[in-house]
């Protein structure tokens, strides 16, 4: 009915806007008296309480279409309206609004074809719940990732404590064993680094690496004691030690009085540890050269290598007693390293390379492997071992060819590092030369004596004329 009423409205005002405005004033009333009497208002029709629900429920644009459709063909479309005698005006038929009738303009729109059947509003609506799954499932199965978790979680903080309480035996096991031999040759034992110490005993660096500083001995500064276990409390150690195995160490590193013991750089140990240390320490890859066969040269057991500078001071610290020692205890002695050009590990090289030698000193360094049943009564001869060798160094002089070789060797190993920082001393020569002319011309300006500066320029034109000229070489002709 809507459309039908706005149809009319329309034309309506488009007849009123052709007349002049007194003359609508004068016939508006009778205009609107013949619209009521043609149209009788049988545009204003009850519907059906069904028809009003539909149009309710179903709703929208498309319903109001429908019955706009049902009813719009049984109404006039065109209207005809006589006016005064002066002026006539006609409506004819207007497509505009054609579009109104158009099946496809709206959506929604059937034209009347389909119905949906009349809505009961007394019945209940239906409704349908979904079923949704428990926020706690009841079936242990279903965390079977989780579990694994917690149980990975458990496993690994067991073994943490297990394994650092293990290492922590074993340490204080070997501190005990020996603590009778340290108190014997050294005056302290077990240094914390304090004015008064407070806790003597090993030093607990980590889970699994323990320390132990002992001094005031004869022939020697110091002796550190690393006691190197199996990182037992890290279980991802644990299993790629299963693919590699490990065995607790102690490396013992005495550092030697200078002078009482001459210049000679020694090893011996494991083939696999000698060719290690042989490439990672500066003075054994320097000075020492790998021994063929030095189980028929030196007697040495089946397995180990023989790092040697001076053969005759090898054969004088392979003597039957440190033999005998290396045949008892081969499973348990990994190296020993006897140096007085110690630096530590090769330095890697750098852009800028030091122009100094790196500072040496005399040491000797010794790794055994620790028994893997925690007898360590076994192993404690090889510590008197240790003090043997120190005692040993400490007595024993090389002959004069010894010392000869032992020095020339020192001699090309500094020319050898001459040479190769010989361009970086060059550039820093230069550049120190440099850095002085700068100083040298800031205080020139700084005091502000014309006759100074003209000076300096004269100077430094003549250094430069003298710099740039090319060299020529004198000779001396002699005369007849």
């Amino acid at each position: 009915m809507r459309p039908v009423f706005a149809f009319l409205l329309l034309a309506l005002l488009c007849f009123a806007s052709t007349r002049s405005e007194n003359d609508f004033e004068e016939d508006s009333n009778d205009d609107f008296a013949e619209f009521d009497d043609e149209f009788d208002g049988s545009f204003y029709t009850e519907q059906p309480a069904s028809k009003s629900a539909e149009a309710s429920a179903g709703g929208g644009v498309g319903t109001s279409h429908e019955e706009s459709r049902e009813k719009g063909p049984q109404e006039p479309r065109k209207a005809a309206v006589e006016s005064d005698e002066e002026e006539d005006g006609l409506v004819e038929d207007d497509d505009e609004f054609e579009h109104f009738q158009d099946e496809e303009e709206f959506e929604g729109y059937d034209g009347g074809d389909a119905k949906d059947p009349p809505i009961d509003q007394k019945a209940e609506p239906k409704l349908n719940i979904p079923n949704i799954p428990l926020h706690f499932r009841t079936h242990w199965d279903s965390y079977w990732m989780e579990m694994l978790m917690v149980a990975g979680l458990l496993a690994y903080f067991a073994n943490f404590f297990a394994g650092k309480t293990k290492n922590a035996r074993l340490a204080q096991l070997w501190f005990s064993t020996h603590r009778a031999l340290l108190d014997e040759n050294f005056a302290l034992v077990g240094d914390d680094g304090k004015a008064e110490n407070e806790n003597p005993g090993l030093i607990k660096e980590s889970e699994s690496l323990y320390t132990l500083w002992c001094s005031g001995r004869t022939c020697c500064e110091g002796m550190l004691v690393e006691l190197k276990m199996i990182k037992r409390q890290d279980l991802v150690s644990l299993v790629a030690g299963l693919m590699r195995p490990q065995l607790d160490q102690a490396h013992i590193k005495i550092e030697l009085t200078r002078g009482v013991m001459d210049a000679f750089v020694f090893a011996v140990g494991s083939k696999k540890t000698i060719t290690k240390v042989f490439k990672e320490y500066t003075d054994l890859s320097k000075f020492c050269s790998l021994v063929g066969k030095p189980e028929d040269r030196y007697n040495v057991p089946n397995g180990f290598g023989v790092l040697s500078e001076v053969p005759e001071a090898t054969s004088a610290i392979l003597e039957s007693r440190v033999i005998t020692a290396l045949n008892k205890y081969q499973s348990y002695i990994d190296y020993l390293h006897i140096s007085d050009q110690f630096s530590g590990p090769i330095q890697q090289e750098e852009s800028s390379s030091t122009l100094k030698q790196p500072e040496t000193k005399a040491v000797l360094l010794a790794g055994f492997n620790l028994p893997k049943h925690a007898e360590m009564e076994t192993i404690k001869p090889l510590l008197l071992l240790i003090f043997y060798l120190m005692e040993r160094l400490k007595t024993y002089r090389m002959s004069k060819e010894g010392k000869a070789k032992s020095d020339k060797n020192r001699a090309r190993v500094e020319e050898e590092f001459l040479k190769s920082t010989h361009a970086a001393r060059a550039e820093a020569a230069a550049q120190r030369r440099e850095d002085k002319r700068k100083q040298e011309k800031e205080r020139i300006l700084a005091d502000e004596d014309p006759e100074k500066q003209r000076r300096w320029e004269l100077k430094e034109q003549k250094r430069q004329a003298k710099k740039n000229a090319p060299k020529m070489k004198r000779l001396a002709v002699k005369s007849l």
